[in-house]
């Protein structure tokens, strides 16, 4: 239950926590750009099962790569592109909690 609240709250919680506090001005957008972060999770489509619930997607999905980490903390730079890079890396975040939980491996 620890796993399913913490993976999920990252994943819907936390977006709409940082939307509010950090994004005054737009409280509404950056949350809404924030939760669609988890658009990544189109890329599970080309896994056989799509869902496994013991499979540590870091480092398994395409845009779960640490290729495509990177991508994301590059994103952070540029003021046109970080709230997404930021929404893409608190999925990741998610993600990274829930292969701890599992006793996933990184490779």
């Amino acid at each position: 239950m620890l796993r399913f609240l913490l993976h999920y709250g990252i994943h819907f919680i936390v977006p709409l926590a940082i939307g509010y506090f950090f994004f005054k001005e737009h409280r509404l957008r950056a949350a809404l750009i924030l939760l669609a972060g988890i658009i990544i999770d189109v890329d599970h489509v080309f896994a056989t099962p799509i869902f496994d619930p013991m499979r540590c997607s870091i480092n398994f999905h395409p845009l779960h790569s640490y290729w495509a980490i990177g991508v994301y903390v590059l994103m952070t730079i540029s003021t046109k592109t970080r709230i997404w890079g930021i929404a893409f890396l608190l999925h990741i975040l998610a993600d990274i909690v829930d292969c701890l939980f599992i006793g996933g491996n990184f490779d």
